[in-house]
């Protein structure tokens, strides 16, 4: 069944390849969305598809790349129908 998450991403998570990283993730998932920067550090992430892959996903933001140091995920339900038919770096 498919389902989407959205989260935002604490800690030190920009300038450290995390949206690279979070689009190469999803696309070894076969999970939509996107992620973007925001102006107070953090990351935005809008992700889609199976219940399991989103659910990896979400386990993998927990983590994020090598190079990041994630203090904490928000995270809340959200539309599939919001993400679009690719993961997408903004």
């Amino acid at each position: 069944m498919k389902r989407a998450i959205h989260c935002l991403v604490s800690g030190y998570v920009q300038g450290v390849f995390f949206r690279a990283s979070a689009n190469e993730r999803a696309r070894e998932l076969g999970v939509t969305g996107w992620a973007r920067n925001l102006a107070d550090g953090r990351v935005e992430v809008l992700a889609a598809g199976e219940g399991d892959a989103v659910d990896a996903f979400r386990d993998w933001l927990d983590r994020g790349p090598a190079s990041a140091r994630v203090d904490h995920v928000e995270g809340s339900e959200a539309d599939p129908g919001d993400a679009p038919a690719k993961f997408e770096v903004r």
